[in-house]
């Protein structure tokens, strides 16, 4: 197989970046060529995403790639789930909004009304959270807009129009709707229907590895490279550059949200899976995702900002430090409860939770650091337990990828709590998941997912935690 070179876009919630990767016979690496901030914005009708802002820092940096490397083959795009843009005639009907705008909630019952819970996850199969993509939709039928769009494009496809003027959903982020047949895989009309929502505006599924065709002029990026389809949700993405070479792993997609979870061939839709919370999201090559999702280190960076605003020279390193020298008992809260998910003041509502359950709130940051490491060591351990338990599969060790994998206190307090090894790495596992599936479908590696998961295993070795009593 010849050596080439491919470009990957990965849209965290928080930042992005674009990375070059170079794969062939027994090789494979990544660099960053460009980072930038995915910070939203706050207007007078709710939390957005600034996409055009994001957007063009996509094109700068794809920019900086052709000039540092001109050979570059093809281009994919990864990114959070759930989140769309509502088109008429090719254009955005508005700017999107964030997962995390208050205007979901009331569309909640909205459509519980038409559809219940359990009928859902028989529809669909995915956990219940309030930001799914079909809660949003209601919310949009609910104000009219839904009514003036004829398109609705997740966020990567959204960037794919734009970079190529093609409309497609691709397979893995579409699953993370709530309106695909966990049966078929393709769109579920009935379901559609029953929520009043209006058919005509889901574009075409795709599967990862699709060529969706060359960047248009105006994206003004000096490249004959493809745009080609990934696992374009990041989670997707990130699972493919899992270096298992055990089957028994259970992996931790770590960064802003804790994706929990094991990778099977059929989706688990029992009514204790639906009560536990856990989804069934669509892999690359047609694997499940069986996951739960834990609130992760999005409440240790909401605390940090907090502490941050009174006293900018706080900083992350020094606080975990102290943390892991911490031998003092500190509380252990629920990571998991919904009051962690709006953004700002998190500290005193873990102060307040802390409270309204009789337990000793911290008192300082750093006990604060080591309280929300330890809840979430216990999360990460009981979704690994229960994805387990419900599945049926055995779990031996846990893989956690993503910039969590570089926590060293979190990987050493879930090794302690689960018995089990923990793997850390790589930090760009996204990255290097878009990157393989990219270089697999233009034929610069061949094989199975396994097969992938050894050649980032060979190239990027994990750190490895082990129990231990203290």
């Amino acid at each position: 197989m010849p050596n080439a070179s491919v470009a990957a876009i990965d849209l965290g919630a928080t930042s992005g970046r674009v990375m070059l990767g170079h794969v062939g016979h027994n090789e494979l690496s990544v660099r960053p060529v460009a980072r930038f901030r995915n910070q939203p914005v706050r207007t007078i009708d709710g939390l957005h995403w600034n996409i055009l802002e994001l957007y063009r820092s996509v094109v700068a940096g794809l920019g900086t790639a052709v000039r540092e490397d001109s050979s570059i083959t093809s281009v994919a795009v990864d990114s959070w789930a759930v989140d769309y843009a509502l088109m008429r005639g090719g254009r955005m009907l508005g700017t999107p909004y964030h997962y995390r705008d208050e205007r979901n909630l009331p569309a909640v019952n909205a459509t519980h009304a038409l559809v219940g819970p359990a009928e859902l996850y028989a529809a669909n199969g995915l956990q219940f959270l309030s930001f799914n993509t079909l809660y949003q939709l209601t919310a949009d039928r609910e104000a009219g807009t839904l009514d003036l769009a004829d398109g609705f494009l997740l966020v990567p496809d959204l960037i794919n129009y734009w970079l190529t003027g093609q409309q497609f959903a691709e397979q893995t982020n579409a699953s993370t709707t709530g309106l695909l047949s966990i049966a078929t895989g393709d769109w579920d009309d009935a379901l559609i229907e029953r929520l009043a929502l209006p058919r005509a505006v889901f574009p075409e599924l795709i599967a990862p590895g699709t060529a969706l065709g060359r960047l248009r002029p105006e994206v003004d990026v000096n490249s004959s490279m493809v745009v080609t389809s990934v696992g374009s949700h990041d989670t997707a993405s990130a699972v493919v550059a899992v270096p298992a070479t055990d089957p028994d792993f259970a992996y931790i997609s770590c960064g802003t949200w804790g994706l929990v979870g094991v990778e099977l061939e059929a989706p688990v839709l029992t009514e204790e899976s639906r009560a536990a919370n856990f989804t069934n999201e669509g892999g690359v090559d047609g694997r499940v995702r069986f996951l739960h999702n834990v609130m992760g280190l999005w409440i240790l960076s909401e605390s940090l900002r907090d502490w941050q605003r009174t006293d900018p020279t706080v900083e992350l390193p020094e606080l975990l430090a102290a943390a892991s020298a911490l031998t003092t008992p500190v509380a252990v809260f629920d990571a998991d409860d919904p009051t962690f998910q709006a953004p700002g003041e998190m500290p005193a509502r873990i102060a307040e939770w802390c409270r309204d359950h009789g337990v000793q709130a911290p008192r300082s940051p750093v006990e604060f650091v080591r309280s929300i490491i330890e809840s979430l060591a216990v999360a990460f351990d009981n979704a690994v337990r229960t994805a387990a338990a419900l599945s049926g599969k055995s779990v031996s060790v846990i893989h956690v990828v993503g910039g969590g994998s570089q926590n060293e206190l979190l990987c050493q307090l879930l090794a302690n709590r689960s018995g089990m090894p923990v793997l850390a790495g790589p930090v760009e596992a996204t990255a290097i998941g878009n990157v393989l599936v990219q270089a697999r479908a233009h034929g610069l590696v061949e094989g199975s997912l396994e097969s992938l998961r050894s050649l980032v295993a060979a190239a990027f070795s994990p750190k490895r935690y082990v129990p231990s009593n203290r």
